[in-house]
């Protein structure tokens, strides 16, 4: 296993972030600050605190809370403000005075309509970075529909990149959209505090849902641009990509899948015993993909993944196991990573300790991987002790 590291070493170390955030997009970007070092407080309504404490991943839950909230919000600590309080507003402002980051994700106009919006905290506090999730930006005839995944994919067009010819739209079963943002908002906000420390000026950083679709897409929406007849024409037999042509795609064999990447489709027969000479031109492995690929499966389907991985990877075709969910966690390669981690907290019965099992920071720093055992917090649970500190 790889060597931790520890909190002083981390690069956002001394950075305080007041999330405002619920749900996805927005929290995960404050856990990618707090897992790199940073201070999060989050900001969270006394009754009920977060939605996302309810909304659960699978139905599951722990201690009162969803398994997608204790692992959105792992770092963090929560303190109870009622914004349309007076008193608990003149509190957060406190808290804005001295703070480096805010993170927030509510529909457009709600957060200006608070008093909270960008170019009144910079008033206050010109040094912040302000960063912004939008389900589709702060414009536009998208902009008051609901900021949701699924919704987002539609209408980015990505589920039809999914799936082969005649099926129905496929969405991705994650959400992708969420979690792309988080990444993009983090980013930006990293971007922005060097830039403040280069300046001295303070920064707004925004993305949405949809733009980190149209991000993700940005091969297609290119080639499109570029040539208007590049269109989604998703592929048969086998196929998993639309603009690959013939290996590229998922195969069964005896006792699973094999998937096989880019490779000359005559080396491939020849590997597999199966004579596709005749396939010599790669124009070919477009206009008979739909053939070739039912003369590869007809062979591929009569040995195991192994047997196959053993004549294949020693000819350095590019080709892998498709893992089912149970062989990915208990594979050594998964083990090997050290992807997962254990974040702890007192549970609401002020005795009992409760555990999660979840992923950490897929970075590395200075060759150690990037962990804390801090578990997401309760419903104001350090709003007292923040008051203190901070004399509010």
């Amino acid at each position: 296993m790889t060597k931790r590291i520890s909190r002083p070493d981390l690069p956002l170390d001394g950075i305080l972030v007041l999330d405002f955030s619920q749900f996805l997009a927005g929290p995960v970007s404050a856990m990618r600050l707090a897992d790199l070092g940073a201070r999060v407080i989050k900001i969270e309504r006394p009754n009920g605190g977060d939605i996302g404490r309810t909304l659960a991943f699978a139905g599951l839950e722990s201690d009162g809370d969803t398994l997608s909230f204790h692992i959105m919000n792992r770092n963090k600590e929560s303190f109870a403000a009622d914004l349309k309080n007076p008193d608990s507003l003149d509190q957060v402002w406190k808290l804005i005075e001295k703070a480096d980051v805010i993170i927030q994700n509510f529909r457009p106009g709600v957060i200006e309509r608070l008093g909270l919006g960008y170019e009144d905290v910079k008033k206050v506090n010109p040094k912040i970075i302000y960063g912004s999730a939008t389900g589709y930006g702060s414009i536009g005839p998208f902009k008051d529909r609901p900021g949701q995944d699924l919704l987002a994919q539609s209408i980015s067009g990505l589920p039809w990149l999914n799936g082969r010819v005649g099926d129905p739209p496929i969405p991705v079963g994650l959400a992708v959209a969420d979690i792309f943002t988080s990444t993009h908002l983090a980013h930006g906000v990293t971007a922005l505090l060097l830039r403040r420390e280069r300046t001295g000026v303070g920064g707004l950083v925004e993305s949405s849902l949809l733009e980190a679709m149209l991000d993700l897409q940005f091969e297609l929406i290119s080639s499109n641009l570029f040539d208007p007849n590049v269109v989604v024409k998703r592929g048969a037999g086998n196929s998993a990509h639309a603009f690959l042509p013939a290996p590229y795609g998922l195969y069964p064999c005896s006792d699973g899948y094999l998937a096989i990447a880019m490779t000359p489709i005559p080396r491939l027969g020849e590997l597999l015993g199966v004579d596709l000479n005749v396939y010599v031109d790669p124009k070919s492995w477009w206009s008979e993909q739909e053939v070739i690929m039912k003369l590869l499966s007809s062979m591929l389907i009569t040995r195991k993944v192994e047997e196959w991985l053993q004549v294949l990877d020693a000819a350095d075709i590019w080709c892998a196991p498709v893992l089912t969910l149970p062989e990915l966690v208990e594979h050594e390669g998964f083990k090997a990573l050290d992807m997962t981690q254990e974040t702890k907290r007192v549970g609401k019965d002020g005795k009992s300790e409760v555990l999660i099992q979840t992923t950490r920071s897929p970075i590395r720093i200075d060759g150690r991987t990037v962990k804390s055992e801090k578990g997401a917090p309760h419903v104001g649970e350090d709003t007292e002790s923040i008051r203190q500190e901070f004399n509010l």
